[in-house]
């Protein structure tokens, strides 16, 4: 099993992938006019903007849930495995994918939100199905994509952040990984199986809290290792362009592992972020797509740029060549995860370490999976639009706690290579989608600015941009438009 997952795995994630996904970011950049750089003011603003209601999240609920989602197993174990085997310079390549895929998510997320539709419970529901279907008129894309990420974030992913809790626990506690899936089964239960509104509230407490309990440490961690600080940020660029004697080895595998683990964990164009963003209630997708846009920064630039610091000031790393021969070894014998990051932290602050990063992963990795569940649950939504079928969402709960415990106590090189073929399969199919559903989210853009520049608070009307099918948007502007008309008290 673990070798057919490992080859399927090497063809998924091909060369051909790894410069899509920098590729696909370069040309939404451009296409965009660096909307990521242009509008950091705007993301900011309209980060805290956006009102509840029945159907919908606020703009930083939304923004939570993605976050939750970005936010998790990759930023501490995933960033040390791209240092193992790609060197320090993968650090600069995960920066890469996430600042040019800032604009990918802009994209994807502005089409989810454009064509999103309301489920049986009155919700709103979106995401890549919804979009390839209603723009691309594929319906048969649109049931693969969405068969794929059910089985993806509702089978094959939750492992890997399960795994993580596990050994992070397990190094820190002693704990048994059978103990760490029973209580992770019970609390799952309890938050999947009180709708998005309750994955909502939760993540729009927990999530904030817990990234900025991580970056605050790892400040604390830079701060004490300051005078290393210049020949660490020298040592991350000179070896991502082959610059450095000692990691010429490992050039190819920089941009792999740093693109790879830059799109597992940031989710730019992997199809995942706008499931989330439709969800949002806002007057105009483009709001939510600034704000989607804006979480790619705050996972990779913050949360994974927090990781590398801690592991390469400290000198808490290893860095294995493409033969196998080590290259840097200052952790003789241990793995790849989660243990680089607690042992740097260890290696700071004595008996603090271990428990932190322990502590810090289980509230990452588990809001990430809760997040799977919701992304898997709107798919599933989309395939159960015309049966109508309440008892597979049930399945889907069930199905993802029991993936949750096996993947507590399975290897996590099993682990990672299934949740890497989840992301590389979905990759795939959003990619190829955004390329030919471009225009709809571009138009957005221009819209929103022009109602900027004219001093309005951007309202969205599908019908004079000449987008179809964005039918749930004519019944939000009559709404729009009765609050606008109804006099002032």
């Amino acid at each position: 099993m673990a070798e057919i997952v490992s080859k399927l795995n090497s063809y998924v994630w091909s060369p051909v992938l790894i410069y899509l996904c920098l590729g696909v970011g370069l040309y939404f950049s451009i296409r965009t006019r660096f909307m990521q750089v242009r509008g950091f003011k705007e993301m900011i603003r309209l980060m805290f903007k956006g009102e509840k209601s029945p159907a919908g999240v606020s703009s930083f609920q939304a923004l939570a849930m993605s976050l939750s989602g970005r936010v998790g197993t990759g930023n501490i174990a995933g960033v040390a495995t791209a240092i193992t085997f790609g060197g320090p310079g993968a650090v600069f390549w995960m920066w890469m994918v996430a600042f040019l895929g800032a604009s990918t998510a802009y994209v994807e997320s502005t089409l989810g939100q454009i064509y999103k539709e309301k489920d049986d419970s009155g919700q709103y529901r979106g995401g890549p199905a919804y979009y390839i279907e209603k723009a691309m008129g594929q319906k048969w894309y649109a049931w693969i994509f969405a068969v794929a990420t059910v089985i993806a974030t509702g089978l094959l992913l939750p492992g890997v952040q399960a795994n993580s809790i596990a050994s992070g626990i397990e190094n820190a506690w002693g704990v048994a990984p059978a103990v760490t899936a029973g209580l992770l089964a019970i609390a799952l239960g309890f938050i999947i199986f009180g709708g998005v509104k309750r994955i909502a509230a939760f993540a729009e407490v927990v999530v904030p809290f817990m990234a900025l309990g991580y970056i605050l440490i790892a400040l604390v961690i830079v701060a004490i290792n300051v005078g290393q600080v210049p020949s660490m940020i020298a040592l991350i660029f000179k070896s991502a362009f082959g610059l450095e004697a000692g990691f010429g080895a490992v050039l190819g595998l920089a941009v792999e592992w740093g693109v790879k683990r830059g799109v597992y964990s940031n989710e730019a164009g992997q199809g995942t972020g706008p499931h989330p963003a439709a969800a949002a209630e806002v007057s105009h997708p483009a709001k939510q797509g600034y704000v989607q846009a804006f979480s790619v920064y705050i996972d990779t630039l913050f949360v994974c740029s927090a990781t590398a610091f801690m592991v390469l000031s400290t000198g808490m790393y290893n860095v294995q060549g493409p033969d196998g021969a080590m290259l840097v070894n200052k952790l003789p014998g241990m793995a790849a995860g989660a243990g680089y990051t607690q042992a740097a932290v260890e290696s700071v602050m004595p008996g603090f370490g271990a428990s932190f990063v322990a502590l810090a992963l289980t509230f990452f990795a588990f809001t990430t999976i809760i997040a799977y569940y919701y992304m898997a649950e709107t798919n599933l939504s989309y395939i159960n639009r015309k049966a109508h079928k309440p008892w597979m969402s049930f399945v889907l709960k069930i199905a993802l706690i029991v993936a949750v415990v096996y993947g507590t106590i399975r290897s996590a090189g099993v682990a990672w290579d299934m949740g890497d073929l989840g992301v590389g399969v979905m990759a795939w199919l959003n990619i190829i989608a955004i390329l030919i559903l471009q225009k709809p989210a571009l138009a957005c853009l221009r819209d929103y600015e022009k109602q900027k520049k004219e001093g309005k608070d951007p309202i969205f009307d599908p019908d004079a941009l000449g987008i179809k099918n964005a039918d749930l948007w004519r019944e939000i502007r009559q709404r729009q438009i009765a609050a606008a008309a109804k006099p002032k008290s």
